[in-house]
């Protein structure tokens, strides 16, 4: 019986081996069959760009991030004060209540702390979207 570990020291030569080919018919690849790229223009002019910032704002809604957060942080907090209040009265027998209150309040406020953030988030992405989108329809590569 072979070797357990003679086998595996093969396979993994035989494995390095076909990677580093690999690797080397890729990076030598030239590409002769690619479309040319035409140039970009260039740099968008401050009046494109005020133009664009514009457009975006319109399609995405201009937003107070700050005002955003802190709201969705006191939803969480509320709802999380109930939701443990709820939870600590039927642990505790009714004497638990102000304690799972205290407990969801806390991880609510930090969940809708997040949900905020993470909205944010998205309306930037959407915001940089719109944008991107403005400056190629003007022809700059957004």
């Amino acid at each position: 019986m072979n070797n357990p570990w003679k086998v595996t020291a093969i396979a993994m030569a035989l494995v390095m081996a076909t990677a580093l080919v690999t690797g080397l018919v890729v990076a030598n690849w030239t590409g002769s069959d690619a479309v040319p790229r035409a140039a970009a223009p260039a740099a968008p002019t401050q009046a494109v760009v005020t133009a664009c910032n514009e457009v975006a704002a319109r399609e995405t809604g201009s937003r107070d991030k700050t005002v955003e957060v802190v709201k969705d942080s006191a939803i969480g907090a509320v709802a999380g004060a109930a939701i443990g209040a709820a939870g600590g009265a039927i642990a505790g027998g009714g004497k638990g209540a102000g304690k799972g209150a205290a407990i969801g309040g806390i991880v609510g406020a930090g969940g809708g702390a997040l949900y905020g953030l993470n909205e944010n988030k998205k309306h930037d992405e959407r915001y940089r979207e719109a944008y991107a989108r403005c400056l190629r329809a003007r022809g700059y590569a957004g």
